[in-house]
């Protein structure tokens, strides 16, 4: 069986604490390997190699450190079939949601090439008589991330890259479900010419983080998963004296009014609903048409769509919908909640419960399930399920629908399906919510915006990628600068007259 490593001063590292975790192949439940599990001490290895290492690279100029940005981005472009297949393999998304993943990280990459101008200071020439101010931006030290498994290439970019770009070094703990992606790319911006210890990949458990979280050197924590765990890191990274941003849970509503065009309103729900199996923190999964025929009528559309949806392993051809959960567990808390939802009396329209595919019995396959007539009461609508369950909330009027929203807890995403533009700018301006889509149902902000929700589903006050990621991974420094009178006048030939 093969077993996997850490990633440490540029070179792969076998794991010391004796410790490790299974890592499946979710189509076929299948142990394909083994990650180990850090000590503390193998942490702090870790972080002692990133610290030498890093003061020479923050003294390396933001240009040359875009150059190998620039590099990066070609050989993940080279390699995006083999990162592709290798993440699939871990975590069972399809061939190209996988490539998916791994480009929307890349996109991020992009970006940080832009990192000379995004690490301009300002001046102010005569702040006072003969006062000059300006600012610098530079690097934090040691950067830390903790990273979860259902998006395994493209969250690790979007936080090493641009705190790599700020001239930071970096501490990857990505999750011990899916880690190969990870050190794939460790490997890669290395050859793009990043230097040894500069990003380091540490493979582990809550041990891992919360040496991590302890570490006097660690400047700062990002994290993306859970928001009981984002809550927990938060406030103990904050207790530390460290920078944090962490993102958590989503319950993600589309509102469709009955102006909107259903079927295309349909295919959205299908897409963003069954997508990735709904593993996805962007993921709709509440409908909440407005009116009894707008209901009706898209529950009606969407049921030939959900079964008419291919579910099978990435191996099966890109034509297939979505794949495997990511585990046993995962595929068993589904369930659980799925029975809730029928035990406190939701329509289970399409029952998904019995899915089963020949020659994959044992892999973590949840067919596609819809729920009708769902109160905001149930379970399945306050708790984040994670799987391949839409559930439909009606809704008699506009305001009732996005008053739903509005009190849910979680705020990471919304989008709403209409042709009229006033109802469109009011669910605009009046959301309490993150991220917005119009028309567009998962609004996933492209790189040179920034990605964030609201409410539960963030801890921090800067979003991630964009903009706000140069300002999470830097310090301003401000210099007010004045000089006595020097020797600019050169020579003299001639006594001055006496004052």
């Amino acid at each position: 069986m093969q077993e996997l490593t850490h990633y440490i001063n540029g070179a792969h590292v076998k794991g010391t604490s004796g410790r490790f975790a299974d890592i499946f192949n979710p189509a076929t439940g299948e142990v394909q390997a083994r990650v180990p599990l850090a000590s503390t001490a193998e942490m702090d290895i870790a972080v002692a190699a990133a610290a030498a290492a890093q003061p020479a690279w923050a003294a390396v100029n933001p240009q040359r450190r875009a150059r190998v940005m620039m590099k990066f981005v070609g050989l993940l472009n080279d390699n995006m079939d083999k990162l592709s297949e290798a993440l699939s393999r871990e975590h069972g998304k399809t061939l190209p949601d996988a490539a998916g993943d791994v480009q929307r990280g890349l996109e991020v990459v992009e970006y940080c090439i832009g990192a000379p101008e995004l690490l301009k200071g300002d001046f102010t020439d005569s702040a006072g008589p003969g006062i000059d101010m300006y600012s610098m931006k530079q690097a934090l030290g040691v950067c830390a991330g903790v990273t979860p498994f259902n998006f395994p290439a493209m969250i690790p970019m979007w936080m090493f890259a641009p705190a790599i770009a700020c001239g930071n070094a970096f501490i990857l703990k990505p999750s011990e479900r899916d880690p190969s992606v990870p050190l794939m790319l460790a490997e890669l911006i290395e050859q793009a010419g990043l230097p040894k210890g500069i990003l380091q990949v540490v493979n582990g458990d809550k041990e891992a983080v919360d040496a991590i979280i302890d570490h006097d050197v660690i400047q700062s924590i990002g994290f993306v998963g859970s928001t009981p765990i984002a809550e927990y890191i938060y406030g103990r990274g904050c207790a530390n004296g460290k920078r944090v941003q962490c993102f958590g849970g989503a319950k993600n509503h589309m509102i469709i009014m009955p102006d909107a065009d259903l079927d295309q309103a349909a295919d959205a729900l299908i897409g963003a609903g069954y997508g990735a199996a709904g593993e996805r923190c962007m993921a709709i999964s509440v409908a909440v048409p407005v009116g009894k025929d707008t209901a009706d009528r898209l529950v009606e559309k969407l049921i030939p769509r959900i079964d008419a949806l291919k579910v099978g392993p990435y191996t099966a051809g890109n034509d297939v919908d979505y794949g495997p959960v990511v585990t046993a567990a995962a595929k068993a808390n589904i369930l659980k909640l799925v029975q809730s939802g029928i035990d406190q009396g939701a329509d289970l329209v399409v029952d998904g419960r019995d899915f089963s595919l020949q020659g994959y019995e044992d892999g973590f396959f949840v067919g596609p399930h819809l729920f009708d007539h769902v109160t905001t009461d149930m379970d399945i609508y306050t708790k984040e399920i994670f799987g391949p369950v839409l559930s439909v909330v009606r809704a008699e009027t506009y305001e009732n629908a996005i008053k739903m929203a509005m009190d849910h807890e979680y705020g990471n995403g919304t989008a709403i399906y209409t042709r009229d533009g006033d109802t469109a700018r009011d669910f605009a301006n009046r959301i309490n919510i993150g991220m917005v889509g119009i028309n567009v149902p998962i609004p996933v902000p492209l790189a040179y915006h920034t990605f964030g929700g609201w409410k539960k589903s963030v801890f921090g006050d800067l979003n991630q990628h964009g903009p706000d990621a140069f300002k999470f991974y830097t310090r301003t420094k401000t210099i007010t600068s004045r000089w006595p009178s020097g020797i600019r006048q050169g020579g003299e030939f001639n006594f001055k007259p006496m004052d």
